[in-house]
């Protein structure tokens, strides 16, 4: 099916007592909670499997002179050491899956410059601490803010087919320099660490036969069939001799869209020693070898009218990553359809450092993006006097501003005032002038919005002579409960209990899927199901000849007429089998597709220390139809938190002299806890959109995060009267403010 028109009734629109939408646990809950599903780097039943160890490059910047592996080679246990010197052959670079220990030039601490394997993972990592390597370091180019004159110069952009690194449209220039109120202000947000639980982690058995050479990797990977490609390029096998099994994933949040160099090390010793080599990444190396969020400076102009009514818009952001590397933060696109105005401009510049990889992490380009234009917009609010979310409302499109179609679905607006109404938006008072004791109090509020792009997938499905229904697909479930939803589909198309439903994921040798990833996996895989499932039932009511009327599938049963077959019947000792898949199409295209949301948080300040605590926070969300209510909340406000980490506490702080990160684990790099979210809550309202997807759903697993910092941002500005601008948010930034403003008061 590509989605070429508009979707009219479903059998998901017909039974209102069916699984989809119900809050339905998790049905891979026991498997997790007894440890009985297995991760990446846990038993397979592979025999007699060695285990890795990477070392890591001390300098960011230069050449490695010697490498000394003597002792670690016989140290007990040790059977290879490999560097650069004897690292089989490989291929070339795609996307951001590099070949490793190519060479000597070191471009960013961390980076491999050994692997050693051993019979034992202690073993492994004794011989490691054992290599020696010596260098010629230069001095690295570690902050973005330094280098800021190369990222002023225009570069080529990498962008996907139909996305552009910047745009504009009407005089920008010229109507910014009219507008009678015009904000013109720079926000900076820092590096961020995905700080998933499981880390990276492979076991990769090399295999030779007569077809020649393949590789399975059980690799914790969010998307497997988009990995197969880009690691057959550097192993040098063709990408269907590339097998990736990732059925349980411990979280990714973006770090595992690719491959990491675990993987390929794995690979590549597995070839050498002709054995399985596991390896697993520590948490020290998950800061340095993995991926990150980069940091953005971004500049935010607007221009409007006395009424608020904006006439240009500006949004420019700079970013980096590693030497060699082009992926960008995408933190203006989301500034491209959120208001109207006739004048625009958004660009993205890159500078190249050395630092690691920068890649995508929850809600790329629209998390950090909206930290800086949602609080803009706030700016620009106090400026004209006017109530934030009335000067949303003003400034409300009618169609997509750029692209010049109408949107789908957009209830924006329906949410600001819902969730204004819920939280008692009312109440809210002029800057600094609510206290509570010590405390500051003060409320803020965010726009939230986040594109819901289609993939294409495709699932098959079997129904067994026991009436079961078995699920296959190569889609992964990082924890946000793609087995249960698929669950919930597949039942509720079929007319059957969720105990009668298996869903088997995370194996490429399954039919090829979207993955996890950019909140289109539950509309993408689930809308290739629900293809898959409607085929079946065709099959099905022909082989029971129950003519051409309107058939109902309910009770492990299908009717038609008053007439009844069971499906185990019909399935017959074989079983029957359909395959179903989903394309993007025309509608695409001819529709700006969205999930939107409103954040509100209160917030208390401590005039004394700077001190900031959340106090609440309430989200409203639009995500289409509800696949799950327990998944869907739980998503939305894991995002919710996310986002208060990112305004108050995540910054993964460079050592410009090293360009190395300083606070590298979970002890020094600080996320959001139990103790700093006290009350968060998220409801939706209803919808359905027929233009996304036959599920008539949208993405909703990053649109949590979308502004909800800014709504942090704004709150602590309602309590203080002071704007940062600079995130995250912490007490020395408050205490400087109010420094300040008790300066200018006696001045």
């Amino acid at each position: 099916m590509e989605m070429n028109q508009p979707i009219g009734r479903t059998p998901l629109d017909d039974r209102a007592d069916g699984l989809v939408g119900k809050p339905l646990d998790r049905v891979d809950g026991p498997l997790k909670v007894t440890g009985r599903a297995p991760y990446a780097y846990e038993s397979h039943a592979l025999k007699n499997p060695a285990y890795g160890y990477i070392v890591t490059a001390t300098v960011a910047a230069g050449t490695i002179k010697a490498i000394d592996a003597e002792a670690a080679r016989k140290a007990p246990g040790t059977i290879l050491v490999m560097t650069h010197e004897n690292v089989p052959e490989q291929g070339e670079k795609k996307e951001q899956v590099w070949p490793q220990l190519q060479g000597r030039e070191v471009t960013f601490y961390g980076q491999p410059v050994a692997f050693v394997v051993a019979e034992t993972f202690e073993q492994a990592r004794a011989a490691a601490m054992l290599v020696k390597v010596s260098y010629d370091a230069t001095k690295p180019k570690g902050l973005l803010k330094p280098n800021l004159g190369a990222a002023y110069e225009p570069k080529p952009m990498v962008t996907s087919p139909g996305v552009k690194a910047d745009s504009s449209l009407g005089d920008f220039d010229g109507a910014f320099a009219k507008a009678p109120i015009q904000i013109d202000v720079e926000y900076t947000t820092p590096t961020q660490i995905h700080a998933q639980m499981e880390p990276h982690a492979t076991i990769a058995e090399w295999q030779t036969g007569p077809d020649g050479d393949a590789v399975v990797l059980y690799s914790a990977n969010q998307m497997p069939n988009r990995g197969q490609p880009p690691l057959g390029s550097v192993l040098k096998l063709p990408p269907e001799k590339v097998r990736i099994v990732t059925p349980y994933i411990g979280g990714g949040f973006g770090s595992k869209l690719q491959a990491l160099p675990e993987a390929t090390l794995a690979a590549l010793a597995s070839k050498v020693v002709k054995r399985p080599v596991k390896v697993a990444m520590t948490r020290q190396q998950e800061f340095h070898v993995g991926t990150h969020r980069t940091d953005t400076i971004q500049r935010v102009r607007l221009g409007a009218d006395k009424d608020g009514r904006l006439t240009a818009i500006g949004h420019e952001s700079w970013s980096d990553t590693a030497i060699g590397d082009a992926f960008y933060e995408t933190s203006a696109n989301v500034t491209r359809s959120l208001y109207a105005a006739p004048n625009r401009i958004t660009a993205h510049r890159l500078v190249n450092l050395n630092l690691p990889i920068a890649s995508s992490m929850r809600a790329p380009g629209e998390a950090v993006g909206q930290l800086a234009f949602e609080c803009a917009m706030d700016e620009l609010a106090e400026r004209l006097n006017i109530d934030p979310i009335e000067l949303r409302v003003r400034n409300e499109p009618e169609e997509d501003p750029e692209k010049k179609i109408p949107y789908s679905t957009r209830r924006l607006v329906d949410c600001m005032k819902e969730g204004a109404a819920r939280f008692g938006w009312d109440k809210r008072a002029k800057p600094g002038t609510t206290r509570d004791g010590q405390w500051l109090v003060g409320i803020g509020m965010s726009a939230a919005a986040r594109q819901n792009p289609l993939k294409p997938s495709s699932a098959s499905v079997h129904l067994g002579p026991d009436g079961v229904l078995v699920v296959r697909m190569a889609m992964t479930d990082l924890g946000t409960g793609t087995y249960t939803i698929l669950t919930q589909i597949g039942g509720e198309m079929m007319g059957l209990p969720a105990d009668k439903v298996r869903v088997e994921l995370g194996d490429t040798n399954f039919p090829k899927a979207s993955g996890s990833g950019g909140s289109f996996g539950a509309g993408s895989a689930g809308s290739a199901l629900y293809v898959a499932c409607d085929n079946l039932r065709k099959a099905l009511v022909e082989k029971a000849g129950l003519g051409s009327g309107d058939a109902t599938f309910a009770n492990g049963s299908v009717s038609v007429g008053g007439r009844s077959v069971a499906l185990k019947d019909l399935a017959g000792s074989e079983g029957l089998k359909a395959k179903g898949e989903i394309k993007p199409g025309e509608m695409e295209k001819k529709f700006s597709q969205y999930s939107y949301g409103a954040h509100f948080a209160e917030v208390g300040v401590d005039v004394d220390t700077g001190e900031i605590r959340l106090r609440r926070m309430l989200g409203c969300f639009t995500g289409g139809r509800i696949l799950n209510e327990k998944t869907a909340r739980s998503q939305a406000i894991g995002g919710m938190i996310f986002g208060v980490g990112a305004a108050l506490m995540e910054d993964a702080v460079i050592d410009p002299r090293y360009s190395y990160y300083v606070n590298h684990d979970l002890a020094e790099y600080h996320v959001s806890t139990h103790a700093d979210v006290p009350n968060v809550d998220a409801f939706f309202l209803p919808e359905l959109d027929d233009k996304a997807n036959p599920l008539k759903s949208k993405g909703l697993g990053e649109l949590g995060i979308c502004g909800a910092g800014a709504s942090v941002a704004n709150a602590i500005y309602n309590a203080t009267g002071i704007r940062i601008r600079d995130y995250p948010m912490t007490l020395d930034k408050v205490l400087k403010g109010l420094e300040e403003r008790e300066t200018q008061r006696r001045t």
